[in-house]
């Protein structure tokens, strides 16, 4: 009798579990499906589009979506699904190799008759403050300390930074004009350094539309010419400074608006990284008395080198990834994404180019979870290109995807907080989205994906709008 009583209450539990689970799932989605009607009728999404994706966190049902099929530009919510490729191919403990080394021979006098050369693999961190051992002071002192060990007092060469690997510096196709001579529109290397920018700091004039002055620079940049047209704008005006340059330019423009009342660093993008990098090593060098004959230079040297008699110096080795990961999503670091599409890439199968990475993106999560290649459309690793199409759909499959792998922790931890909920947020013109995860009080678990193109009025507003609809999960 006991055991009949126990088969009956499992039973009944078993069966008030069944039919709980669908009107749960019914429950939610009616209240999903009635903010997201207010949601899309707003008057700022008149000749806009909105998309949302909502899976069940545990089981990947479909809770609710709407336009799920619609390929949308994506802004930075791009970086999951380029950090959740990365981590997956290429695993979270990957590490990128950046060697440094001299060729011939170093005589009695510690005269060294050949170069000082540092080659890279397209490490985003090398340089990076954002980690105690990629700090540029760090490493460069490390350099300078072990080829003073080797015995070498002067260089009889120069210092040449090979940056061969990645053809140079490169932008993805698709990047705008006013947004590549900014630090978030910096090019990828396989030499990046100090996360391929440098930052400008202002005195704002007396009145508004008076010249801001530049009273200081991050890094000696002697090499540049810095045309300042920026003026100082009105008090709460913020930064509405922007860079014009392009990869190799020797000019930069500054231009736009410093708040009166601003106090803020303005980071732009360099250049030539890799230049930078050899410029700095080399000064590095001078100021501890050991002098290059040569100018420093970059990987277009190399080609007119003998390289049959080299000796190692160094091994710098990155930080792993999921610690490069945490920062690339935290930070929305624009760089860390097309050096991690790149290094995908060049690990499949030797190639280097975006394109190349963004077509294996795609193949590689048709081939995982059947995701079409239309619905992940996408020009870089990023999301700063305006001409990426992703939908809803693929980027929550991918979120879900996710939650099932071993690396999964540092990917969550990687996820910024928004609104209460962990998410990657992405914003550029006209565009805001949001993808996360979130667990309720309740317990119920959920992944969500929501899109939004070519609104109109503020950016703040539509956020909160967003949100709004997001709270439904909560």
């Amino acid at each position: 009798m006991k055991q009949f009583a126990l088969h009956t209450i499992a039973f009944a539990a078993y069966t008030l579990t069944a039919i709980t689970a669908p009107l749960f799932a019914q429950d939610i989605r009616t209240k999903i499906q009635h903010a997201f009607d207010q949601f899309q009728h707003q008057e700022s999404l008149k000749n806009g589009i909105s998309s949302l994706t909502v899976f069940d966190g545990k089981t990947g049902q479909t809770i609710y979506s709407a336009n799920e099929h619609m390929g949308l530009a994506t802004a930075s919510t791009m970086k999951i699904i380029t950090a959740a490729t990365a981590l997956d191919f290429l695993g979270k403990h990957h590490q990128f190799k950046t060697t440094l080394y001299y060729t011939g021979d170093i005589d009695e006098n510690g005269s060294l008759n050949g170069n000082i050369i540092v080659s890279g693999t397209g490490d985003p961190t090398l340089g990076s403050s954002r980690y105690p051992e990629t700090k540029a002071e760090v490493i460069l002192n490390k350099w300078v300390s072990l080829i003073q060990q080797a015995g070498i007092k002067s260089i009889h060469g120069g210092v040449i930074a090979d940056d061969r690997l990645f053809h140079g510096n490169q932008l993805p196709g698709g990047w705008i004009w006013t947004d590549m001579g900014n630090y978030y529109g910096a090019g990828v290397s396989a030499l990046n350094w100090c996360e391929n920018a440098f930052g400008v700091n202002f005195q704002p004039g007396n009145k508004v539309g008076s010249k801001a002055e530049i009273v200081q620079y991050s890094t000696q940049i002697p090499y540049l010419e810095i045309i300042n047209e920026t003026t100082t704008g009105k008090t709460g005006s913020g930064d509405n400074v922007y860079a014009y340059s392009a990869p190799y330019s020797t000019k930069i423009f500054i231009r736009g608006t410093y708040g009166l009342d601003l106090k803020k660093t303005i980071e732009l993008s360099s250049p030539d990284p890799a230049y930078d990098l050899a410029f700095q090593l080399n000064e590095t060098l001078n100021k501890r008395g050991v002098i290059a004959d040569a100018p420093p230079a970059t990987g277009i040297k190399m080609d007119s080198l003998d390289l049959s008699n080299k000796q190692l110096l160094d091994v710098h080795l990155s930080p792993s990834l999921d610690k490069i990961v945490y920062w690339f999503n935290q930070k929305s670091i624009n760089l860390y994404g097309e050096a991690l599409l790149k290094t995908i890439a060049y690990t499949t199968a030797g190639k280097t180019g975006t394109d190349d990475g963004a077509n294996y993106v795609q193949k590689y999560w048709n081939a995982k979870l059947k995701i079409d290649v239309g619905e992940l459309n996408s020009v870089d690793g990023s999301g700063l290109s305006p001409q990426n199409r992703v939908t809803t759909l693929a980027m929550n499959k991918i979120m879900q995807y996710a939650q099932k792998q071993s690396w999964y922790p540092a990917f969550y931890e990687s996820l910024p907080t928004f609104n209460g909920m962990k998410m990657k947020s992405g914003t550029i013109g006209g565009v805001l989205g949001y993808t996360g995860v979130h667990t309720n009080k309740a317990g119920q678990s959920f992944t969500f994906t929501l899109l939004v193109n070519n609104y109109t009025g503020p950016a703040s507003n539509m956020r909160r709008q967003m949100y709004k609809l997001l709270d439904t999960l909560k």
